[in-house]
């Protein structure tokens, strides 16, 4: 009686943990758990290691790891390799961290904004796009195309969200497949 006790126990604890893995998209290989703020969660995605290396290198991380809440349009590697050769190390550079703070800063927006909220307020709007502001100043706008939705920076180009709503202690990130690069 006790195995078969034990047994359900161990099923009823897989259950749960199978069910809170179900809630948060996996990233980059990895579990997001809501309960760890951004940071926490984005150095475990293989796919932002780059994204990470910037917040970093911008001194960032105090600020990802407040309160908030934020939303994150965090952009993967590949979106990071598509820039011309050579601006993610000139981005990187100690003497242009003010550049790299503004480049980042335009992929986050103060509030905990979900994929539908943000594909809500593009198709109620009367030219089909959002337009919202990013921490940096810089104007982003949303506009949903069939099931998906695009963030499109100040220069019309467009991101496409890959993964929705990661949710996180302190907001909210949604994985997108370019770098939104301000004016």
């Amino acid at each position: 009686m006790k195995i078969v006790s034990k047994i359900a126990t161990a099923a009823a604890a897989l259950t749960i943990a199978t069910t809170a893995y179900a809630e948060n998209p996996m990233v980059g290989g990895a579990a997001m758990f809501e309960t760890k703020n951004i940071v926490e969660n984005a150095v475990n995605s293989a796919d932002h290691t780059t994204l990470v290396a910037a917040v970093k290198a911008a001194d960032l991380v105090e600020t990802l790891q407040s309160p908030g809440p934020f939303t994150v349009f965090a952009p993967v590697n590949d979106a990071f390799a598509a820039l011309p050769a050579g601006t993610v190390e000139t981005l990187l550079m100690p003497e242009n961290k003010d550049m790299l703070v503004k480049v980042l800063t335009a992929h986050v927006v103060a509030g905990d904004w979900s994929a539908a909220e943000i594909a809500r307020q593009a198709r109620a709007s009367s030219d089909g796009f959002y337009h919202f502001n990013t921490v940096s100043g810089d104007a982003l706008s949303a506009q949903v195309k069939g099931n998906n939705v695009y963030i499109l920076d100040e220069s019309g180009n467009a991101s496409l969200v890959t993964i929705a709503d990661v949710n996180q202690s302190n907001g909210v990130i949604h994985v997108v497949n370019s770098v939104l690069v301000p004016k």
